[in-house]
């Protein structure tokens, strides 16, 4: 009997890493697909990176309004974006956290630098389910 518990915890303990990094892979999936939109300053297209009703929520509060923001962000002169995925954690089988840094960048129409660099957690639900 003892044996059997040993050999369950040992399977559980070694498939934890595999299906942590599988999440973790398919976030950057996602990332990547969203950093790639954005440095083609395609608003719509990062919008559709989010659940319908989706919320982006920065300092300045929630919006709902994803594609108008990011356009926004275009036009103040903000134009390429690199991310990593630092940690995900899965929560239940349709559903994930993940956190990691972006450094955007860009200039005004003046010329003058702009620059932000942070930290992102986000929410993943998957379409559909599993």
């Amino acid at each position: 009997m003892r044996v059997s518990y040993v050999l369950c915890f040992l399977l559980a303990a070694f498939s934890v890493p595999a299906a942590a990094g599988d999440l973790k892979q398919e976030v950057e999936k996602i990332a990547s697909a969203y950093v790639e939109s954005f440095n083609k300053q395609d608003g719509a297209g990062i919008a559709a990176l989010y659940a319908s009703g989706g919320v982006h929520i920065n300092p300045m509060g929630p919006r709902a309004d994803i594609a108008e923001f990011y356009q926004g962000l275009f036009k103040a002169g903000f134009n390429h974006e690199e991310a990593t995925v630092d940690q995900a954690w899965p929560l239940g089988a349709d559903a994930a956290v993940a956190m990691g840094e972006y450094h955007i960048t860009g200039k005004k129409q003046s010329g003058e630098a702009l620059e932000v660099i942070g930290r992102w957690t986000a929410a993943y639900v998957r379409d559909g389910g599993i």
